[in-house]
């Protein structure tokens, strides 16, 4: 089940809201979310409730281990454990096949289906063994406690990925009033309206392009289906996760933003304090400052982000052409710690926008390909200065007035010219107005998000891939 399919749309959220806010028991509250996230699970992968009930329960045991004795060696089994089971459902086809190309070998590869949002939930079950050890207060909390934590539906298969200690207060006591109601319907519904109106639509010409034989690809068309790809990553994944936080909000829970209009950054470092903000806070906390961070010296330092780069690309997938992805950023964050000053790297400048997004798009061209063969070819005709009648017949079919209207609004909702205008306006008389008007812009989003998903089949569900 996802946020944008029918059968959640009119079925399953309006039904899991009206019951959590009626139930005044926080008790009999938090079991109805635990039922409401297994079956939101289930709903495609039914034999994977099982592993991820089983997953909790195991990460419960270790939390309680470690809550009675900060045993380092019961931490390092547990974090082996947890990345053991990513590894198997998540690489081994990748591994195997891997092995077999390098050793001419012919190893049968395993077909294994990978449980969606894998990758989200075993890094929150991390964080919280991890801050288990860490904290001298752990341990308190009961087995659907932690249960209702990692399965939470809002953002069980896309994030964000959401520690513990951060949101433990609120599964214990927690107000559902009418401004959360409010609030949270209208961020779900704008994260809506970014899946369905926008991502989709340059979803769809992306998906065509990048189906083609580079053979039959120009520059002017290559750079179109990369841009679009570009548009179509940001707003489905900040639209799922401002699905996410609206419904946490309407139940009472606040996460943490995962977007903050990463396409208006002027470096590749800014750009990540931008980017999947929760993801890159994971391995800064987890992973960055454990080894040292940029406290022992700058060869190190580079180092350390070397390798956290190279591991979040790994994170995103099985497959070659996100480790390149993943190093390709780290050798951009390298190059800038030795070049800009710290100072510097936080002031917008035109022309390094101009070459971060360069890169941006660049990188997101190799993410989006099948392999890396495809992506080198691919790049190479983003810079080709090649042009042809039938590549450029091909990218002009989609210039409709509704795809230009679709790009427009893309561009400007990638600035922050909307929370720029709240600013200037709150404290006039003119912000209730404003503020109240946005309701009305919401009703209509919903419809025109509804006559949309009416309409169309094409609806793709890209975190199959991570």
């Amino acid at each position: 089940m996802v946020f944008s399919s029918a059968v959640f749309l009119f079925i399953f959220l309006p039904v899991v809201i009206l019951l959590h806010t009626v139930i005044q028991n926080i008790k009999v509250r938090n079991g109805l979310l635990i039922v409401a996230s297994l079956v939101f699970y289930a709903f495609g992968e039914p034999v994977y409730v099982l592993m991820l009930i089983g997953s909790v329960a195991v990460n419960y045991i270790f939390g309680t281990l470690l809550a009675r004795n900060k045993n380092k060696a019961v931490l390092a089994v547990a974090v082996v454990v947890n990345l053991a089971l990513l590894v198997v459902f998540k690489y081994t086809g990748f591994l195997v096949t891997s092995i077999n190309q390098i050793f001419s070998s012919n190893i049968p590869v395993p077909d294994i289906v990978m449980p969606i949002g894998i990758s989200f939930y075993t890094f929150q079950a991390i964080s919280y063994i991890i801050d288990t050890y860490r904290s001298e207060d752990s341990g308190k909390q009961s087995f659907f406690d932690v249960l209702l934590y990692i399965s939470l539906f809002p953002q069980l298969i896309a994030g964000p990925i959401v520690k513990y200690n951060s949101i433990k207060d609120e599964i214990k006591t927690r107000m559902v009033t009418t401004d959360g109601l409010l609030h949270g319907i209208r961020l779900f519904v704008i994260g809506l309206a970014k899946k369905v109106l926008i991502a989709n639509t340059v979803g769809y010409a992306a998906d065509t392009v990048f189906s083609m034989n580079t053979s039959l690809i120009d520059m002017p068309l290559a750079w179109f289906g990369a841009i679009c790809y570009t548009l179509q990553i940001y707003f489905d994944f900040s639209g799922y996760s401002d699905m996410a936080l609206g419904i946490g909000r309407m139940m009472g829970f606040t996460f943490p933003k995962n977007f903050d209009h990463p396409y208006v950054a002027s470096g590749i470092r800014v750009f990540w304090r931008k980017w999947h903000m929760s993801l890159t806070a994971w391995f800064r906390e987890y992973l960055y400052i454990p080894l040292g961070g940029n406290r022992k010296g700058l060869a190190r330092q580079i180092l350390n982000s070397m390798i956290v780069f190279t591991c979040t690309g790994i994170w995103h997938g099985a497959n070659v052409t996100f480790i390149v992805w993943g190093v390709m950023h780290g050798i951009l964050i390298s190059v800038e710690t030795l070049i800009f000053k710290k100072k510097e790297q936080d002031r917008f400048n035109v022309l390094k926008w101009i070459y971060t997004m360069i890169f941006v798009v660049v990188g997101f061209a190799i993410f989006r390909a099948d392999d890396i063969a495809y992506a080198m070819s691919y790049v190479g005709k983003m810079f080709s200065f090649n042009s042809f009648a039938a590549a450029r017949a091909v990218g002009l079919s989609f210039l409709t007035p509704y795809f230009i209207t679709i790009l427009v609004l893309a561009a400007i909702a990638c600035t922050p010219v909307c929370r720029y205008i709240a600013d200037k306006t709150k404290n006039h008389k003119i912000y209730n107005v404003i503020n109240y008007g946005s309701y009305v812009v919401v009703a209509v989003l919903l419809l025109l998000c509804i006559m949309n998903l009416a309409s169309t089949s094409y609806n793709p569900f890209i975190y199959f891939r991570f």
